[in-house]
Parts: structure tokens; sequence; C-alpha cells
């Protein structure tokens, strides 16, 4: 297992963020994945520097991310069986506030829905919403066709025909700790190549795929959805900070290791403490991230 701490900031805001995890990438095919970390850390830098809100900057960074093809969120996700597009989202606030959004089809930017859902509803995950959902919120529609690209029908084909094991990761996801003190997470995905229809991860459930508390800290995970949400991994980190006094680092290598390793499942998380320290950490191969408490990030690619 891997993981990469860094101190709390003397003042400040901090934020850390994750483009999946996995197996590891070709070095000629890792620049496309820096470049797009290195935007999406930039848009949410820039919230935080402008004494923005914790939430205001993980969703920017998510969305950014879900822009970019490179990544399996939003335009460029993975594929079910049947060739279409699920996406999964959620956000939470430190004050408790969440909210989430599963099989969605239509919303170009997956996690602005998350947010529609945790501020305008009395809900907090919704299922497979149409386009007049959509529209109720202000929330920007896009033709099924959008999300599908050319490399992700041929990751799915090759799935399909025996050529290629699914992958099992491949979700981006922020947190951050605003200047004031809050912290907040988000997490998006496409799910698992040539999955069921219907097929829901740990992405947009709340306690497993995103966690935050103020004072304690925020998670984002990345990994086999599954493992995740039967040892209910976002949340037992920061249960065992806010219950057993347990240090950041120490909490996600127990968590890691007793709901993940010794289960034989993999994945990865970024994660902000109430004191601003990160922790980027993964028992996979490798993992996509940007960190930092400053306008230029530590990138592992």
């Amino acid at each position: 297992m891997q993981i990469f701490e860094a101190a709390p900031p003397e003042s400040g805001p901090s934020l850390a963020l994750h483009g999946g995890a996995g197996g590891r990438v070709e070095e000629l095919a890792l620049a496309p994945y820096a470049q797009g970390l290195l935007a999406a850390y930039r848009a949410g830098w820039q919230v935080l520097a402008a004494g923005g809100d914790a939430l205001d900057a993980v969703c920017a960074s998510v969305e950014v991310l879900e822009n970019d093809p490179q990544f399996n969120a939003g335009r460029g996700a993975a594929l079910t069986a049947t060739g279409s597009a699920e996406l999964d989202a959620s956000v939470m606030t430190g004050a408790g506030l969440a909210g989430a959004v599963a099989a969605s089809k239509y919303a170009r930017n997956p996690v602005r829905l998350a947010r529609a859902v945790m501020e305008h509803t009395e809900h907090v995950l919704i299922v497979d919403p149409d386009v007049e959902f959509l529209e109720r919120y202000g929330i920007e529609a896009a033709e099924r066709g959008y999300f599908i690209t050319e490399a992700r029908q041929q990751q799915l084909d090759r799935v399909t025909d025996g050529r290629a094991v699914a992958a099992r990761h491949g979700t981006v996801g922020a947190v951050a700790r605003d200047a004031r003190g809050h912290v907040a997470a988000a997490t998006s995905t496409g799910g698992m190549t040539g999955q069921s229809d219907g097929r829901v991860g740990d992405s947009p459930i709340v306690g497993a795929g995103v966690y935050a508390r103020d004072n304690v800290a925020a998670i984002s995970c990345t990994g086999h959805g599954e493992a995740f949400i039967r040892g209910v991994v976002a949340y037992d980190v920061v249960a065992r900070i806010r219950y057993a006094g347990t240090g950041l680092a120490e909490a996600v290598r127990g968590t890691f290791e007793e709901e993940l390793t010794q289960r034989g499942s993999t994945g990865g998380l970024v994660a902000v403490g109430g004191d601003g320290r990160i922790v980027v950490a993964h028992n996979s191969p490798a993992m996509f991230s940007a960190r930092g408490s400053g306008p230029e990030p530590a990138l592992t690619t």
C-alpha cells in the first residue's frame, strides 16, 4: 500500500483530487492525464484562493474531470454491457449535507446534478432522473451519444469479446478544506466497463465512496465499488478519527487493511483532515492524483 501525507498548511486551504485508481499506464500515455489533473486542480484552487467554499472548489475540480474524456466520469465514461453510459456522482459538506445521483443518463455534469439534489430537494439520492428533472433545477442536459467515445467503445468491445477483463476502477473525486476550516468532498464515475445496466457502485453512496465532517475529514474514494460499499470505507476512516482519536494516515491505513486488502480488493482515496492535512492512498498498482496547499500541486500518475 502506498500513502502520501502532506502536513497541514500554516494557514489557508488545502485541496486534493484523484482521477482513478487501477493499473499502471505506459509512460508515453501519462501526459494527458497529468494535464487533466493539473487543469482540475487549478479550477478548484482558484475558488479556494478567492476565499470560496470547499464545496464550490471540489465541484469545480470534478466538473473539469467530467469534461475530460481521459477520465471515467462524464464524457468518456465507461460503458455498460449494452453500450450506454450510466453515471453516478455525489457531494457532501462537512456540515452533514449530501446529495447524489445514480444511473444518470442525461446530465452533462453529474456532479452538478448531485449538488442540485442536495440543495433543492428533500432527498439525498435520485436514481435515473429524466430531462424534465434536470430542467427543473437548471442542470444542462446532453444527448446520450455525447458521453460515448470511440476509446470507451473499443474498450467495451474488448471486454465483450473476452480480450480484456473489465476494470473495477476508474472514478474521479476531490476533497477540500477552505479558509474558514470547512471541508467538502465530491465523487463522480461511469462505473465498470461492461457492467450490468442499473448497477450502482460506491461513488453515489454516502459513507462508501464519499464522506465529510467538519473538524474531522473529507474523503473521496475510487476502486472496487462493491468492496467500498461493504466496508463503508469513507465513513470507516472518519469514524476511526472521530471515535478512536486515530491520525488521518493511520486511519486510512487501518481501514484499507481490514476492509480492502484482507478481502482481496483494491482501490484508493484522497482525504483532507480538519486541520488541512492531506493524505493520498491506494493499494492498487497506481492512482492518478493532485494535491497541495498552493497554486501548483504535487502530481502522482
